[in-house]
């Protein structure tokens, strides 16, 4: 099927079960909205280190904490 694009206007959703939802992805949507929401880029490293501190549950706590009004994570 094919149909028209359609204008996406509410928050991202993020299947943490899929491909999206790898630690990498996460990391990499994480500095893309960062820099979107002009994050200094020393802020942006600190971001990364903290994601990266502990393990999965700690990097999507994180990421939550940062973007949790703009990204919806499902399990």
């Amino acid at each position: 099927m094919i149909r028209e694009k359609k204008q996406h206007s509410g928050p991202i959703i993020v299947d943490l079960t899929g491909p999206d939802g790898n630690a990498f992805a996460l990391i990499s949507l994480a500095q893309n909205l960062a820099k979107q929401l002009d994050y200094e880029p020393q802020q942006r490293g600190e971001l990364t280190t903290e994601m990266m501190s502990g393990d999965y549950e700690n990097l999507i706590q994180v990421f939550d904490r940062h973007f949790g009004e703009l990204v919806i994570l499902e399990r």
